[in-house]
């Protein structure tokens, strides 16, 4: 859980409750774990039931959070269909990736990374729930 700690420290938290990543067991220490975290889709979910607008699409993929214009509805989090939006129950906002990188680093296992999809010829979409 690496990870979840640098992006968690990242922005200037101790703990991983406002981490943009979540890692959950799908099965125990012996079947492994499941990495939750953004996947940049190019049409995002989470932006498209945003009543306010409060989740700008980003170029490339993913978006950006503007908390000023968040009414803390969930929304994003219900649309999102991998579950990489987290909820900051202190704010009551999502917690959004912002595809800085910084947990790719304290990865030991090698499981995250950050790449160009337009370099790799790559077109990212939400899997259908």
């Amino acid at each position: 859980m690496l990870c979840v700690f640098a992006c968690a420290r990242r922005f200037g938290e101790s703990g991983v409750a406002k981490s943009a990543i979540r890692v959950s067991s799908v099965g125990g220490v012996e079947t492994g774990y499941r990495i939750q975290v953004c996947r940049a889709c190019t049409d995002p979910p989470c932006a498209s039931v945003c009543p306010t607008g409060a989740l700008l699409r980003r170029k490339g993929g993913g978006v950006m959070l503007r908390p000023n214009l968040c009414i803390g509805c969930g929304n994003c989090v219900d649309a999102c269909p991998i579950g990489a939006v987290q909820w900051d129950i202190e704010l009551n906002k999502p917690i959004i990736c912002t595809h800085c990188g910084y947990c790719v680093d304290f990865c030991p296992h090698g499981v995250l990374e950050l790449i160009d999809l337009k370099e790799r010829g790559e077109i990212h979409v939400a899997p259908k729930a």
